[in-house]
């Protein structure tokens, strides 16, 4: 399996997305295009179109930020959609895939960040793909927005901060509003890039050192039972 990640800036890592793709043997390429790399020309060699996040919305122009085409990324979700490719967007990238599809991201109830739970809903429970995270899961969070619906979506899990936490658009392309691939150093990178200074403010906003402290292994557990189930239901479908 070849896996691609749009990384647009290098505190938004992909995390334990990575961390999979290289524990199973994936061959893996990336457009960080924070320097400047590329989007990828073609879409055809990709299995695996993982798009993750970033402090952009899907209304940044490039005037805003030079390095962020978010017309350009969307046309690559979509033709990767239309191939049959598996398509992930994480926090901005599932943003982008609900624009890409005619959805339009929008501000999410609640500003979160920390590790918070989700629930998932009666789709969600019944999802073959995500029927191992239990009702409830507590994962990571780091995000103001959230994204859009089309017709076809089905919301997979919500918080009590944001309604959208997991989307599934179609069979193989999933947004996540959630950031399960955190580890601790994805969020000392995250941590160092962001003001935390009011951190009380918030319902749903953890304090530096309580961020730092957490546990984040059983979600990127399940974070990669979910990718291996989607890995197979992909190869099944190229049979």
């Amino acid at each position: 399996m070849h896996i691609h990640f749009i990384i647009h800036e290098h505190f938004e890592a992909p995390g334990t997305y990575e961390v999979w793709a290289e524990k199973r043997g994936h061959t893996i390429t990336y457009s960080r295009v924070y320097q400047a790399e590329p989007l990828p020309k073609s879409i055809e060699d990709i299995d695996f179109l993982i798009v993750m996040g970033g402090p952009q919305d899907p209304s940044t122009t490039i005037q805003q930020c030079p390095h962020f085409d978010a017309k350009s990324e969307q046309a690559i979700i979509l033709s990767s959609i239309t191939a049959g490719k598996v398509v992930l967007g994480i926090c901005l990238g599932a943003q982008l895939i609900g624009e890409a599809l005619g959805a339009t991201f929008e501000p999410s109830p609640e500003r979160e960040i920390g590790k918070y739970p989700i629930t998932l809903t009666e789709a969600g429970m019944q999802h073959p793909l995500f029927s191992h995270f239990g009702q409830v899961l507590d994962v990571g969070h780091w995000h103001n927005d959230m994204p859009g619906l089309t017709n076809g979506a089905q919301v997979i899990a919500y918080s009590e901060g944001c309604p959208r936490q997991i989307v599934a658009y179609q069979e193989l392309v999933y947004g996540f509003q959630c950031h399960m691939e955190l580890t601790k150093e994805v969020v000392a990178l995250l941590m160092a890039n962001e003001d935390l200074t009011k951190a009380s403010n918030y319902r749903f906003v953890d304090e530096p050192e309580v961020l730092l402290n957490h546990d984040y292994q059983e979600m990127n557990q399940k974070l990669h039972d979910f990718l291996d189930k989607l890995e197979r239901f992909y190869s099944n479908s190229l049979n």
